[in-house]
């Protein structure tokens, strides 16, 4: 009879209490927890090598306990089929992630290693005034805007194509189109226009005038030489491209061939390009060569590439 009444009294007990603190722990977010560990690793900063690599060791050890941990469970339930479906909603929450990461039991998402690629390029961009903002990623493809000196900038398309287009596919081969959408304003002055394309070396003396910008119509494309340099300039309304004249293809000499709608064809063989981006329409694994374009007042002037 006692040992009944006693069980009764436990089935009937009121929940025990969270201990205090509960809460206001849960609700601590990812950021104040990385804090944490930064300080404490900052305190081992100035301890013995000795002491300091044995510290270090330890943490190594519990985190390998740990991700073979996370291992072993993902094996024994990667047979259910609700893993899936609560493995992604976990994931939702930011510490669960961060840890599921940090174990290589989540890979990176697509979203993530297009930004990685970006940042290999964003000093580069930052050096001038500008910035690069992934605005979507929808495999195949993503969209990408223009910020700062960047935003606008009449050599933006040098820019895409040599910097921004080619980090993204180097290093995430998954998108196969990236498209830029226009940006939030803010680039240059509405007065005399002065950039530089960020790929080109930024020195006052490398740069070789062209032609003046009322030389070119709207849409206008013209043969003009420089340096020793055959090139193509196209003016599309305050921008101008300027690319090496010759085809990507067998490096052809394109004055004679066709242009329409901002494209150009070479007359031998038939290759069609783009002269706001220099991308070949017809094999798109080529390019013509861009070359450093800036506009200085009406001064339309190259920065040869080589």
């Amino acid at each position: 009879m006692n040992e009944m009444s006693d069980q009764k009294g436990v089935a009937n007990a009121a929940p025990i209490s969270a201990p205090p603190g509960a809460a206001e722990a849960e609700e601590r977010n990812l950021a104040a927890l990385l804090s944490d560990i930064a300080v404490l690793e900052a305190l081992t900063e100035h301890w013995p090598d000795e002491q300091r690599n044995a510290a270090n060791a330890r943490v190594k050890a519990v985190e390998e306990l740990n991700a073979e941990g996370f291992r072993r469970l993902i094996r024994q339930l990667k047979g259910h089929p609700a893993l899936g479906p609560a493995l992604r909603e976990a994931a939702t929450d930011e510490l669960v992630y961060a840890v599921l990461r940090r174990h290589g039991i989540l890979k990176p998402s697509l979203f993530e290693r297009v930004e990685a690629a970006l940042e290999t390029i964003r000093p580069m961009l930052d050096s001038h005034g500008g910035d690069v903002e992934l605005v979507s990623v929808e495999p195949p493809a993503c969209e990408v805007r223009f910020l700062g000196a960047c935003d606008g900038c009449p050599a933006s398309q040098l820019t895409f194509y040599a910097g921004v287009k080619k980090a993204i596919q180097d290093n995430v081969p998954e998108i196969e189109e990236i498209r830029q959408v226009r940006g939030l304003g803010g680039g240059g002055d509405a007065g005399t226009v002065h950039f530089t394309s960020p790929f080109a070396s930024y020195k006052s003396d490398s740069w070789s005038f062209v032609a003046k910008l009322g030389d070119l119509a709207e849409d206008e494309t013209k043969v003009l030489d420089a340096g020793g340099h055959s090139l193509l300039v196209t003016r599309f309304a305050d921008r101008v491209t300027i690319f090496e004249n010759a085809c990507a293809h067998m490096g052809m000499a394109m004055d004679g061939g066709d242009i329409a709608d901002g494209r150009i064809t070479c007359p031998y063989h038939g290759f069609e390009y783009s002269l706001e981006s220099g991308e070949c329409l017809t094999a798109p694994e080529v390019q013509l060569q861009p070359h450093g374009v800036r506009v200085v007042g009406d001064r339309i002037e190259v920065q040869l590439t080589s």
